[in-house]
C-alpha cells in the first residue's frame, strides 16, 4: 500500500518541529548572551586597562562642560593612575589650540600612585568647542588622548 504525504501535512509537521525548536532556542540564547555580559564586567576598567598593557589610566578621556558662561573658569582636572609595574614621566602635554592651557606634574609618577592634570580652556569666545590634548610620557601607552568640549554661551549686555 501507498501512502501519499500531502504537502500541507509535511509543513504540519515543520511548524510543530520549529516551536520546539523556538520554545528551546529563546532561553538558550538569553542565557548564552548573559553570560557573554557578566564574564565582561566582572572586571574595573582598570583592570582590563591593566590587561591590555596600559600604564598611565586616566578616569576619563573625555570631558563634556556642557554650556558655559562666556568669560567663566574654564577649568578641569583630569585624573590618572599608574598601573604599570614601574614609574613614568610625563615629558609633556601638548594641546591642539592655544586656548586651552595645560599643567602636569614634572616628578616621575610610581607605580600605583596618582596624579592629575589641569587644563584651562578660554571662555572668552562664544560657541562650540572640541579639543584635543596629547599627554607625551615614558609609559607604553604614550601618547594618550584627552578631549574637552563643550558651548560657551554670549553674556546678555
Amino acid at each position: 500500500m501507498l501512502f501519499i504525504i500531502s504537502p500541507f501535512a509535511k509543513m504540519k509537521y515543520f511548524c510543530v518541529f520549529a516551536m520546539n525548536m523556538r520554545k528551546h532556542l529563546l532561553p538558550l540564547t538569553v542565557l548564552s548572551i548573559l553570560l557573554i555580559i557578566g564574564t565582561g564586567c566582572q572586571q574595573k576598567p582598570e583592570a582590563q586597562a591593566r590587561k591590555k598593557g596600559v600604564e598611565i589610566w586616566f578616569e576619563e578621556y573625555v570631558h563634556d562642560y556642557g554650556e558655559l558662561a562666556q568669560d567663566s573658569d574654564g577649568s578641569w582636572t583630569f585624573s590618572f593612575k599608574n598601573i604599570g609595574e614601574g614609574a613614568f614621566v610625563i615629558n609633556r602635554v601638548r594641546s591642539t589650540c592655544g586656548c586651552t592651557v595645560p599643567e602636569w606634574p614634572r616628578e616621575p609618577v610610581e607605580a600605583g600612585s596618582e596624579g592629575s592634570i589641569t587644563v584651562k580652556y578660554n571662555t572668552a569666545t562664544p560657541g562650540s568647542f572640541m579639543k584635543s590634548l596629547f599627554v607625551y610620557s615614558s609609559a607604553a601607552n604614550s601618547p594618550v588622548k584627552l578631549q574637552i568640549k563643550g558651548k560657551v554661551i554670549p553674556n546678555e549686555k
